[in-house]
């Protein structure tokens, strides 16, 4: 990344489990050294309920070249059309009843305002 004069910046989602953590860890100690910042996926719960991570070494390790930021929770009923039916948000918008738009709508706005935090 140096020799093309490119910032390598890495977004981490994490879950509330511990398993999440260690993942993590092990990336950073194979791949450290740029910036990382985490994402929690508050589809997994608040963000109180990642007291792991938010009580963590790695979160201060993380921290100390980028940040932490709460990806926002969707509906179930939004999560499945993507997961489980394999839509992408466009085909959801396009298909979708007007409530379930309205959420895919609120939901990409959300994660927009988080992604303009991650590249300000």
């Amino acid at each position: 990344m140096q020799e093309l004069g490119r910032k390598f910046v890495t977004l981490w989602v994490i879950n509330s489990q511990r398993d999440s953590l260690q993942l993590l860890k092990e990336y950073l100690d194979v791949a450290g050294g740029h910036t990382t910042h985490v994402l929690r996926n508050l589809y997994h719960g608040p963000e109180r309920k990642f007291e792991l991570y938010n009580t963590s070494k790695i979160r201060a390790t993380v921290e100390a070249q980028g940040k932490t930021f709460n990806f926002p929770e969707v509906a179930d009923r939004i999560s499945d059309l993507l997961h489980s039916d394999r839509l992408t948000i466009e085909k959801v918008i396009e298909i979708a009843p007007i409530g379930n738009r309205a959420e895919v709508n609120r939901w990409v706005k959300e994660c927009a305002s988080v992604f303009d935090g991650v590249v300000a």
